[in-house]
């Protein structure tokens, strides 16, 4: 085994990739790359995904990027490892696969909208009605989220449906570095509000974190 995970410091998608190589257990390099720089548009990255993005692991030969394809990936190749990411039976796996495809099609589009907002928009540019609308529509996806939850995580045990959301729950708290006055805790109801804490009182938490968060 030779697991090389290509990431980018901030990328949510390779978050979750993260979170679930930590909960599988498994040994990884770790090989960051700079946006700014754009070391995902090199010969020698697009040689390995010609859709120059990130997470792209690399597994000894085999080479596989789309973060949800990648989840899939470990719990298949490497089933005795770690707890399974897609735990449970027929119902409960395919129930993680539907919340993992929300997350992409609906939580994220909206907490898109604010991190754009946050960290692209000028000051100058800044309209506070946009933000309000963004921030009504991100705390319906998040309640959305906590109907779901069975127990302490979203389908019951943790799975990769948790890893999937956590990353677009954070960037919301992290949006306060530019917008400081920014409710984010009001975003949560009080189950999700549990839920993020048991999230980052995972044993493994603090290895995901990304690197230049931990510098600001």
């Amino acid at each position: 085994m030779s697991l090389t995970l290509y990431y980018g410091s901030g990328s949510p998608f390779a978050w979750r990739v993260q979170l679930a190589l930590e909960h599988k257990a498994l040994a990884y390099e770790r090989k960051v790359l700079s946006f700014s720089a754009g070391d995902t548009r090199k010969p020698e990255f697009v040689a390995l995904n010609p859709r120059h993005t990130v997470p792209t692991l690399v597994d000894g030969d085999f080479v596989l990027y789309e973060s949800n394809a990648i989840t899939a990936y470990l719990d298949d190749a490497y089933p005795g490892r770690g707890a399974p990411l897609f735990p449970g039976d027929a119902k409960t796996r395919a129930t993680v696969w539907r919340l993992m495809l929300e997350v992409d099609d609906y939580v994220a589009k909206a907490t898109d909208v604010v991190a754009e907002y946050a960290f692209w928009t000028k000051p100058e540019e800044r309209d506070p009605t946009k933000l309000a609308d963004a921030r009504k529509a991100v705390g319906e996806e998040f309640a959305q989220m906590t109907r779901y939850m069975k127990g302490e995580f979203l389908v019951g045990p943790l799975s990769a449906a948790d890893f999937s959301l956590y990353p677009p729950v954070a960037f919301m708290f992290r949006s306060r570095i530019k917008l400081p006055d920014f409710d984010a805790d009001g975003l949560l109801t009080p189950e999700l509000k549990r839920w993020k804490a048991r999230m980052e009182a995972l044993p493994y938490f603090d290895k995901t974190i990304p690197p230049h968060w931990k510098e600001s």
